[in-house]
């Protein structure tokens, strides 16, 4: 807590540390994103210094080390790791960087509820990114016990159970472009390798699962050949193709691009498809791009719970559905762009250096 922290003497050698542990690709985006922003916007008279955990099984197909600019100091490990192997993997880069700050998104027990037994003994900031959590999670875990280890809760955009917890700090979503960073129409439609200047783009995400991911690649199949001159469409993946399964028949119909982050190439698309993860929605709706999702069952995010009615499907076939009539909407009515929104990341930083400045 407050009188447990170890302050630098130095401004320039404050050291953050990045907890994004967990599957998929919410935990470590919106790492990225913090840790650009308190490049970026810091209040102090330096920028601190980033070091980077993820397991993501996506990670390894990460450009991280470009995304940040601190090359070791982006720390992957294997997501098959045992709880006992991460928990001393976790002490002993606690020990070796020395944080001044340990930010840790959503689990605020760890995710093996391995910081149970280290927090108590952190001599730093601990800040916890805290998101909508599974009731159940909460009550089990008994998370509120946990919660007074924590100097400051940002809520990042979302409804929370602990959010008017006296040491929250409401921020809108997180996101990892600004929004002068996007690229121009133009510029976005060429990264995603299509021609025309006027064609409605359908950007199918890839990502979750292996098997739905295989799913939402054979819907993008199936919506590039029934689509044909309507709409240019792209799967849109963060795996190496190596790691995407059998492309034969149907599947090899589509154009995929492996592309992170996805956010920097929005403009040049008409409507995005796929699950109802934390960054798919939130860059839809900063944007103002069509979004047609289906709700995936997580063991903590309840996507049912994030989507929106207008946004929502509940199988594939409707998906496909929509996405059709999506496509013809957008040929009468044209892009819809928003020019400009909020990145609640840059409001995160100043509340995490808040605490030291």
């Amino acid at each position: 807590m407050g009188n447990d922290h170890r302050d630098s003497t130095a401004a320039s050698s404050r050291r953050w540390l990045l907890y994004a542990l967990g599957g998929g690709l919410g935990h470590v985006t919106r790492a990225v994103a913090l840790a650009r922003a308190a490049v970026a916007h810091s209040l102090d008279a330096s920028p601190p210094r980033i070091w980077l955990l993820t397991n993501s099984p996506f990670a390894d197909s990460l450009p991280l080390e470009s995304e940040l600019d601190c090359g070791r100091r982006i720390v992957r490990i294997d997501p098959d790791w045992s709880r006992d192997a991460v928990a001393r993997y976790v002490q002993e880069l606690l020990g070796k960087v020395r944080p001044d700050v340990t930010i840790v998104d959503t689990f605020p027990r760890g995710l093996g509820g391995e910081l149970v037994a280290l927090l108590p003994a952190l001599r730093c900031h601990k800040v916890l990114v805290h998101r909508d959590l599974n009731p159940a999670y909460v009550e089990q875990m008994q998370i509120a016990e946990v919660l007074g280890q924590y100097d400051r809760l940002l809520v990042p955009g979302e409804q929370a159970v602990f959010a008017d917890h006296p040491h929250a700090v409401a921020t809108p979503p997180w996101l990892i472009r600004d929004a002068g960073e996007l690229l121009p129409e133009q510029e976005a439609r060429r990264m995603l390798k299509v021609r025309s200047d006027h064609v409605p783009v359908v950007a199918v995400i890839g990502c979750g699962k292996h098997e739905e991911i295989k799913e939402l690649r054979e819907l993008a199949s199936a919506l590039t050949l029934q689509l044909a001159e309507r709409a240019e469409v792209r799967f849109i993946t963060p795996a190496l193709e190596r790691k995407q399964g059998s492309s034969e028949g149907a599947s090899s119909q589509v154009t995929s691009l492996h592309l992170w982050p996805f956010l920097q190439a929005i403009r040049g698309v008409s409507v995005i498809v796929g699950s109802g993860g934390y960054n798919t929605v939130h860059e839809a709706r900063a944007t103002g791009t069509r979004l047609i999702a289906c709700p995936r069952s997580r063991l903590y995010d309840r996507q049912d719970r994030r989507l929106r009615r207008q946004e929502k499907v509940l199988t594939i076939a409707d998906m496909h559905v929509s996405v059709v009539a999506a496509v013809e909407q957008a040929w009468a009515e044209g892009p819809r762009r928003v020019t400009s929104y909020p990145n609640g990341a840059t409001e995160a930083v100043a509340a995490i250096e808040a605490l030291y400045i």
